[in-house]
């Protein structure tokens, strides 16, 4: 009698890696785009793979140890059609950090995400997902004044096309996903409770994912946290209540949900069975970035148990909150932390899998 497959709960990394020290020290006594900084990219990124293999990872990331400056602003940065006065984030420690601001059409992208993708597939023996930033939180470079002959319409028309034309480059050379981050979500909320702002974010990226196909969107996903940048977040104080109706209102096939930083994760996992859909994959969030200490397998098997009593073991899957260090300069989180808290959650999934698989 053959014997019954064993069950696997997919578990995926959100993306960024701290960077190693001696790369940010050089970035910053220069410009990041400086080719002779190319060989210590080269080499951040092949220990990275390396290293996210040995956690025994399924599926890795470059780290987005190339990414200039952080995961929001790598498309763009360096264009010439831009200033650096644009929409300002604040953090709940009082540090701030700032978008670009368009000063004149068109929107055009500087380079595409799948370049980075190239390089990390060189690496890896494993599939590689590839983060891209959402059209909503690029919308933001445009100035509250209308920039004169080229009107927000076009601007965000060309916006949309640039994600898309991202995204499908990335499809194309085999990500093994496409990760939207939309960590403005609940950003959104916390500017504007009325909800309007974050409507017209749904909106604007779920024009974005409908020229996409079912097929395609399998392979998209969509990650929301409350910020982590210095071990801070920015919207941690908003009500998951307030945007996850709306964010499961998203033609994406994936989303990435930080939950373990959440006071009352119960409180959440209640909202997404409430709305979920049955064509979404839940990926829940079992390890804390901003965390300091090493959560162990055995509490990230706790938090996937609990996770599989309000979402089906069929669309559920495991990942961080965050990216450890979305903005390069972070030094907040050492590399080797990093890479110890993700081995806790493969391991961790792995125990709650076989712990599941024996009960069914």
């Amino acid at each position: 009698m053959a014997k019954p497959a064993s069950l696997t709960i997919p578990t995926e990394p959100i993306g960024s890696i701290p960077r190693p020290v001696g790369l940010i020290e050089r970035v910053a006594r220069s410009d990041s785009e400086d080719p002779d900084l190319a060989p210590l990219y080269e080499d951040a990124i092949a220990d990275t793979i390396e290293r996210f293999e040995a956690t025994g990872s399924p599926v890795v990331t470059d780290g987005e140890q190339r990414k200039h400056h952080n995961f929001a602003t790598y498309c763009v940065h360096g264009l010439a059609n831009t200033a650096p006065d644009g929409f300002q984030i604040p953090f709940s420690d009082g540090h701030t950090r700032r978008l670009p601001r368009l000063t004149r059409g068109p929107f055009r992208y500087r380079r595409y995400a799948d370049c980075y993708l190239d390089v990390a597939m060189r690496y890896a023996h494993v599939p590689v997902k590839q983060a891209v930033i959402s059209p909503s939180a690029l919308s933001l470079m445009y100035p509250a004044e209308p920039i004169r002959d080229y009107s927000r319409e076009q601007f965000i028309d060309d916006l949309l096309s640039e994600h898309e034309t991202e995204i499908r480059r990335c499809l194309k050379k085999g990500a093994h996903k496409v990760q939207v981050d939309f960590t403005e979500g609940r950003l959104a909320v916390k500017i504007d409770p009325s909800g309007y702002l974050l409507n017209s974010f749904i909106d604007l990226n779920n024009l974005a994912l409908s020229r996409f196909s079912p097929e395609e969107r399998r392979r998209i996903g969509v990650h929301t946290c409350p910020g982590n940048d210095f071990d801070s977040t920015h919207s941690a104080d908003v009500d998951y209540a307030q945007l996850l109706p709306g964010l499961l209102g998203l033609k994406a096939g994936n989303f990435y949900i930080a939950l373990a930083g959440e006071p009352d994760r119960q409180h959440v996992l209640k909202i997404i069975r409430k709305h979920l859909k049955p064509d979404q994959r839940i990926f829940v969030g079992v390890i804390a970035p901003i965390a300091p200490r090493i959560e162990t397998p055995e509490e990230v098997r706790a938090r996937v148990l609990e996770a599989s009593e309000y979402i089906p073991i069929e669309q559920l899957g495991t990942t961080d909150d965050c990216g450890f260090s979305p903005f390069s300069d972070d030094t907040s989180t050492s590399r080797d932390t990093a890479f110890a808290k993700i081995r806790a959650r493969v391991l961790g999934t792995q125990l709650a899998a076989t712990l599941i698989g024996a009960h069914e």
